[in-house]
């Protein structure tokens, strides 16, 4: 069983940054796939970006070239920097694991989720 912790989440305005961190338990975590995933008011659960066991990334459109997304094996933590952050990022953001290695754009093929940690960007 894995737990995950999402922190780092708040209000911020237009064009600022934030870092969120997912905070995992467990001794596989280096083995396991990592994504961010966030939910809107009234909208599904969508795909921010996920890092494979091997480091590979892979960012959706929307945020490409804002967020970055690391891990420290060491610490079992994954890192969502959010730079250029806009009033559409506004969402509850998900930390998730996936078992396999390889990563996925697809939340049910996430084994565990966090708690979620708010960030809300005002214009």
């Amino acid at each position: 069983q894995v737990q995950l912790v999402e922190s780092g989440g708040g209000l911020v305005q237009a064009g600022g940054s934030l870092r969120l961190s997912c905070a995992a338990s467990g001794r596989t975590f280096s083995s396991y796939a990592m994504g961010w995933f966030r939910q809107a008011p009234g909208m599904e659960r969508e795909f921010v970006v996920y890092i494979t066991s091997g480091e590979t990334t892979n960012y959706a459109d929307s945020v490409k070239g804002r967020f970055t997304i690391s891990r420290d094996n060491a610490k079992n933590t994954v890192y969502l920097q959010m730079n250029s952050l806009k009033p559409e990022d506004t969402a509850v953001y998900y930390c998730a694991a996936r078992k396999w290695g390889s990563g996925s754009y697809y939340a049910t093929t996430y084994n565990y989720w966090g708690q979620g940690t708010q960030v809300t960007v005002s214009s």
